[in-house]
């Protein structure tokens, strides 16, 4: 088989970018892709409610004027089905699906240090030798169940909200239990609280969530982004979460109590979690100023529950924004309807899946139908460490990793060369607008790449020339990690 120059990991939008960018490098590559279609977490992620927290404006290429004029995003937070319609249309505008093989799952990759390449093998026996290997496998791709015993002796329906099966899933007139309320969870709850007989919500850790105010675009504000589209890019590639928000002028105590409510009001109405975090330049820095923010998030809760003790159990005690703070549309609203229970199992634990439902540790069972668990993604690492890595000297990824991930910019791993991962552990990746920062790495890799191509005469390149000074520049636009970087030239 014909090995490509660089091996692509994963079809999503950072495999589908990398890809493009390559070939324009004049750079042979091929992607390997284990789902039978392009679109990454979007064709995993296809549970009821599914839905991007990032307006559809802004979760777009940004690279291509032709992408950006001829695709026209329906609603302002687009759904998964026309986010993964979107994804397939770039295949197609792009013409990238000839270099992309489906439905094959890498399974090894082993550097190959007297040809300077790596050998790259997939569960149904293919192999290549790529003198470059890119992960594009995403941070959110691998499901996490809860850790729960007794799981296999669930005689109802157990559904995972990161495996969601293509077929509609009726839970009409079924009693539905829930484990998970991060965004997943959130949005899956909104959805089908409203059809099911009897919908529960099994909480743990109450979220923060902000509405979405969600609705149709029209025509005007697609051309106005267009319109506007230079001075909006130089915008978000100045702002740390690569969004369209701030920068806050004040710090939250240098305003009076009622400009501060007034400019998180503003921000409440716009709708979204990014431009609640902007509203004061100290929001992750001041406690005084998270404290403002939270307050008045838990006071919107307080105001949409009716019930003050749901409210209480439903309002978060802990900081905003040390996580991605979830965007609903009515997620709060339904726990004043009459067939949605709140179940607090932070005061009582569940200890047991039985072939009914769930128990607790007060010796309390729920009957369930169908028990979906929200519980997330071996978020960062999990794609990662799914392929058995052999790196230099045999080093398996597994023990480089095994005091937690270390990377450089998580873009490149020492002791792995010619390896870099898009949107990888260390990177700003999950924290922002994930499409520019997709965009960024994959730029990054491009560059390097060539230059390495262009400049190299085989001999190992150790933070050295192009690569040290490639290095240097992306350290100063995300100074997140420190680190080592040992690369072969082709």
């Amino acid at each position: 088989m014909t090995s490509p120059d660089v091996l692509i990991v994963g079809a999503g939008f950072s495999g589908m970018y990398m890809i493009h960018k390559l070939r324009q490098a004049g750079i042979s590559a091929l992607a390997v892709e284990a789902a039978p279609e392009v679109g990454g977490t979007w064709y995993h992620n296809r549970y009821p409610g599914c839905r991007c927290d990032v307006e559809s404006m802004q979760y777009s290429f940004s690279f291509s004027e032709e992408l950006r004029n001829e695709w026209n995003w329906s609603e302002l937070y687009s759904p998964q089905p026309e986010i993964l319609r979107y994804a397939n249309w770039v295949a197609d505008k792009l013409v990238l699906r000839s270099s992309i093989v489906l439905n094959t799952r890498v399974a090894s990759a082993r550097w190959q240090p007297e040809k300077a390449n790596w050998l790259v093998t997939s569960q149904d026996g293919r192999a290549w030798e790529p003198r470059f290997v890119v992960m594009a496998t995403g941070c959110l791709t691998v499901p996490r169940m809860p850790d729960i015993p007794g799981a296999e002796t669930f005689k109802g329906r157990l559904l995972h909200t990161a495996d969601w099966p293509k077929e509609p899933v009726d839970v009409r007139g079924k009693r539905v239990g829930l484990i998970g309320t991060g965004s997943s969870g959130v949005q899956a709850a909104t959805t089908l609280a409203p059809q099911a007989g009897h919908f529960s919500v099994f909480q743990r850790t109450p979220a923060y969530s902000v509405p979405a105010h969600n609705r149709p675009l029209t025509d005007a504000e697609r051309q106005d982004f267009r319109d506007r589209f230079a001075e909006l890019d130089v915008w978000a590639r100045s702002s740390k979460s690569a969004m369209l928000t701030g920068p806050a002028k004040h710090a939250a105590m240098d305003v009076s109590p009622e400009e501060r409510e007034r400019i998180l009001w503003e921000a409440w109405e716009k709708g979204g979690a990014f431009h609640l975090t902007a509203t004061f330049t100290d929001v992750r820095k001041s406690e005084a100023a998270n404290r403002v923010v939270a307050d008045f998030v838990r006071e919107r809760i307080r105001e949409k529950v009716k019930d003050p003790v749901k409210a209480e159990l439903l309002c978060p005690r802990d900081m905003i924004a040390t996580r991605r703070i979830c965007v609903d549309t009515g997620y709060f609203e339904i726990f004043n309807r009459d067939n949605v229970s709140l179940v607090d199992v932070a005061s009582d634990a569940i200890v047991e899946i039985t072939p009914k439902g769930l128990k607790l540790a007060s010796g309390v069972e729920h009957e369930l139908d169908i028990l979906i668990t929200a519980t997330g993604y071996d978020a960062m690492t999990g794609a990662i460490l799914a392929v058995d890595f052999a790196g230099e000297n045999g080093l398996s990824m597994r023990d480089a990793w095994a005091d937690g991930p270390r990377t450089y910019l998580g873009l490149t791993i020492s002791g792995f060369p010619n390896l870099f991962i898009i949107t990888g552990p260390g990177s700003p990746s999950a924290l922002t607008n994930l499409i520019r920062s997709i965009e960024h790495h994959v730029e990054w890799i491009t560059d390097c790449i060539t230059d390495m191509r262009a400049h190299s005469d085989r001999r190992p390149a150790r933070g050295a020339g192009r690569l040290g000074r490639a290095c240097e520049r992306g350290r100063r636009q995300h100074p997140l990690h420190q680190g080592t970087v040992v690369v072969h030239g082709p």
